[in-house]
């Protein structure tokens, strides 16, 4: 009895001595430190300039990333500055998905938070493991609006804003991360016809002209009812913008390929200001807007658009449109399988100029519904692309010469002839030449001298000689060259046949910038009349769908004009809006 009892005592005292181990081993695992507690910075290298971070970590977690000082693209930056430090302290892990558009900025948010995270003590390849959460069942989302807009570039928040003035409940949905589309990356170049201003500067200039240029510089291959309301509606839809305080610059100019002093450019940077104006408006009007959120197909109902699905991040949804549905996802120029099978020389070796949504989604959804296509095989290059996404130049102030030093083409001739000329060059490249007058003339640039001289993008000299030797071409050659353009500035006249005459080159520091041709704008599209109803291949309308921007084709024909590209976005986003909205 004594010995069962000795026994069972050692049992109950080896158990407790088991769990007590148990216990310890729990305790020391729970209380191991992962970092050292505190706050650090660090910095990485962004599209722009350094990016600066804090990161706050306690023992064993990261508990808050701020970004301290940053100089990249208001817009296009924008979801990858607030999305990936929210995503790594959600997360808690290094293994966050880029930001679709943005990706330099993106992957140098990563690498300073990587680097203030080893400051920490952390242990980065631990942090750059993928987290184990199971992937969560999207959620079916059902809802129903007035008007049902696919794209968030300057036609859709158009449409959505014009809509929703009209008094109609709008969602917009946007598959990118953010709001912008190719307005917010253009040059903020926008053309109309405004005689008592341009009056003032010794230009004249009228409607007719501009609807002139407009047609035969499409080749004649423009729906003419289509390029009238462009040129006819561009400065009201400039006024319109300006109602929710877009800011142009006083002076009117003329971009590469406008053929015409008639362009408007934007006070902001690139589109940011169209895209600052538009949101602000969007904003009053109480417009839904989904980002995130790719459009997948078209609702029909009887041969009418009734609706969208859509796939979002965390929801699949269906919406139903009560009126009608606008699409402007826009071009394609991005999907190099489809631009190859309309131009089979424009492969993946040639970049584009274009935000990485250009895939013509909207016109696939559009061809399976039915929709008619126009002028898909016109796709324009344009022949101001440079290595990092960089500014358009006014040409009024500028010359182009070959490797060799020598000037090829008249500067302010329509953007497919300048791509032509360019390409029979050495490389298929040339060099853009200006003088000091730019940094005052053209805000794109002025901004952003300093980074991309820093970069080697953009080269600067004293003087030419100095210029020449910096990108290699015959000295003697390029004095040449400036000097027989600055006697034609005199004369108003060259043998290139040059028309658009402002300043000399003559006014050091000068420079330099390699340029090329890059996929730009897809001229090709859904086939829409007058009220930018969509048709079928039969020219009969299709009920309940409208379209709007890039994403149509007809109205530029076979080449469209530098600076027309904005005022069809504005002018036809905003009759789309306004018809859709008043459908019964």
């Amino acid at each position: 009895m004594k010995f069962k009892f000795k026994k069972t005592l050692v049992f109950f005292m080896l158990l407790i001595f088991s769990f007590s181990i148990l216990g310890c081993s729990k305790g020391t695992s729970g209380s191991e430190k992962k970092f050292k507690a505190g706050k650090y910075t660090a910095e990485a290298k962004g599209h722009n300039a350094p990016l600066k971070v804090e990161v706050e970590v306690d023992d064993s977690s990261i508990k808050e990333i701020k970004i301290l000082e940053h100089k990249e693209t208001p817009g296009i930056s924008d979801a990858a500055l607030k999305d990936i430090p929210k995503g790594i302290v959600e997360a808690q892990t290094l293994a966050v998905d880029t930001i679709s558009g943005a990706t330099i900025t993106s992957n140098a948010v990563i690498v300073a938070i990587t680097e203030a995270l080893k400051q920490a003590g952390g242990n980065i390849d631990e942090l750059k493991k993928k987290s184990k959460d199971e992937d969560v069942k999207k959620e079916q989302v059902t809802k129903e609006t007035d008007v049902i807009v696919v794209g968030a570039g300057g036609a859709g928040m158009s449409a959505a804003v014009a809509a929703a003035e009209k008094g109609a409940k709008v969602i917009v949905l946007e598959k990118m991360p953010m709001i912008g589309g190719n307005t917010i990356r253009s040059g903020g170049a926008y053309n109309a016809v405004d005689v008592e201003r341009q009056k003032a500067q010794g230009i004249e200039d009228s409607i007719d002209k501009h609807y002139t240029q407009t047609y035969e510089g499409g080749d004649k291959k423009g729906e003419s009812k289509l390029v009238k309301i462009l040129v006819e509606n561009s400065l009201e839809g400039k006024k319109w913008l300006e109602s929710y305080d877009m800011k142009f610059n006083d002076k009117i100019g003329s971009v590469v390929g406008s053929l015409w002093p008639r362009t408007h450019q934007a006070s902001d940077p690139a589109g940011i200001g169209y895209m600052n104006a538009l949101k602000k408006a969007a904003d009053k009007h109480k417009v839904e807007i989904l980002l995130n959120t790719k459009a997948t197909e078209l609702i029909m109902n009887n041969g009418k658009v009734v609706g969208v699905k859509a796939e979002g991040e965390k929801n699949l949804y269906e919406i139903k449109s009560k009126k009608a549905v606008v699409m402007a996802s826009g071009g394609f120029a991005a999907n190099v399988e489809m631009r190859t099978k309309y131009v089979p020389n424009l492969t993946k070796d040639m970049k584009t100029t274009n935000h990485p949504g250009a895939t013509g989604d909207g016109i696939v959804m559009g061809e399976k519904v039915g929709a008619d296509l126009v002028g898909m095989e016109y796709i324009q290059l344009l022949p101001m692309a440079i290595e990092l996404t960089g500014p358009t130049i006014n040409v009024e102030n500028s010359i182009f010469i070959n490797k060799e030093g020598n000037r090829f083409i008249n500067e302010d001739n329509r953007r497919d002839k300048l791509c032509e000329a360019i390409l029979k060059q050495k490389d298929g490249q040339y060099y853009m030449i200006n003088d000091s007058q730019i940094v005052k003339e053209t805000n794109e640039l002025g901004d952003k001298i300093s980074e991309l001289i820093e970069k080697g993008v953009v080269k600067k000299a004293d003087n030419l000689d100095e210029l020449a030797k910096a990108i290699g071409v015959p000295v003697e050659n390029l004095k040449k060259s400036v000097e027989e353009f600055n006697k034609a500035v005199d004369k108003k006249s060259d043998a290139f046949g040059r028309g658009v005459w402002k300043n000399k080159i003559e006014k050091g520091p000068f420079y330099a910038t390699l340029r090329y041709p890059a996929v730009h704008h897809t001229m090709g599209g859904l086939k829409i009349n007058e009220k930018t109803q969509v048709l079928d291949k039969s020219g009969k309308v299709i009920p309940g769908f409208y379209a709007a921007g890039e994403i149509t084709g007809g109205i530029h024909g076979g080449n469209r004009l530098g600076g027309n590209a904005l005022p069809d976005t504005i002018v036809f986003g905003k009759i789309a809006g306004e018809n859709a909205a008043n459908e019964k």
